[in-house]
């Protein structure tokens, strides 16, 4: 579609009305975007891949918390394969790459948003928001640790050549984790997922929900997708939830590394 409020939005008020599976909605401009916690996004029209997917896995819905980090690990290949660009994660599911000539080790290029909906038939499906900048300018993004694949010198900014190829991706990725029943070992999701995520062997701060922060090193992503990070008095702990932060080793407690990720994209 030409414009919209939200992808995700829309396709969630599908979704409640019965829609099947399957279903993908597409925008050339999306006015009423939404990152996580709610942050609002506002892009030039034409400048992004703006897409939802509506996806029904029969894997126990205790693994559907899987689905976006399996977005993440498809949008990467992507990019590296077609953009020829180095991405790497960010636990859970934000897409890093790197921009030449930034003092920066990575910028945040893409953002993923899944929404559990729950038909009026009592039929429950995942909503899957994948946004990514493509052809914004510097002084388009909302912060510098933002950047496009224009920006960080992509072999190809051609968004449709690029949707198409997530979308497959996207499909066989599913299709492999639907057939085992949702299990990173053996869909192979968890390996593929921690060989992309640069958060493993950082030091981080994770700000969690309310105003506790906890700092440490990530020791690893579990079989359930949640971070395990050590902190500095020896304790282990284990995280479903939280807003990460690299610390630079050069840059002094609580200074983010390149591409902590926190700014926003275009979620739909």
């Amino acid at each position: 579609m030409p414009r919209t409020g939200s992808t995700n939005a829309d396709l969630a008020g599908r979704a409640r009305d019965g829609e099947a599976p399957g279903l993908v909605i597409v925008t050339d401009d999306q006015v009423a975007g939404r990152g996580r916690l709610a942050r609002e996004w506002i892009a030039p029209p034409r400048s992004s891949i703006t897409v939802s997917v509506l996806v029904a896995p029969s894997a126990p819905p205790e693994r559907w918390g899987w689905l976006s980090l399996l977005a993440g690990v498809a949008v990467v290949r992507v990019l590296i394969r077609l953009a020829g660009l180095p991405a790497v994660l960010k636990w859970p599911n934000d897409v890093l790459v790197p921009v030449p000539g930034s003092e920066l080790e990575h910028h945040k290029v893409c953002g993923i948003l899944a929404e559990a909906v729950q038909g009026r038939d009592g039929r429950r499906s995942v909503v899957i928001g994948t946004g990514v900048n493509v052809s914004q300018e510097q002084d388009e993004l909302p912060v510098p640790e933002a950047t496009s694949l224009r920006l960080a010198g992509a072999a190809t900014t051609d968004r449709d050549v690029l949707l198409r190829a997530y979308l497959r991706h996207l499909a066989d990725d599913l299709r492999r984790w639907d057939d085992a029943a949702g299990d990173p070992r053996r869909s192979g999701l968890g390996a593929a997922y921690r060989e992309a995520c640069t958060t493993i062997g950082r030091r981080v701060t994770v700000h969690l929900p309310g105003p506790a922060r906890l700092t440490g090193v990530c020791e690893g992503v579990d079989d359930d997708g949640r971070l395990l990070v050590r902190d500095d008095t020896g304790t282990d702990h284990v995280l479903a939830a939280g807003d990460v932060v690299h610390v630079r080793p050069d840059a002094g407690e609580g200074r983010p590394d390149a591409g902590e990720g926190r700014p926003e994209v275009p979620v739909p």
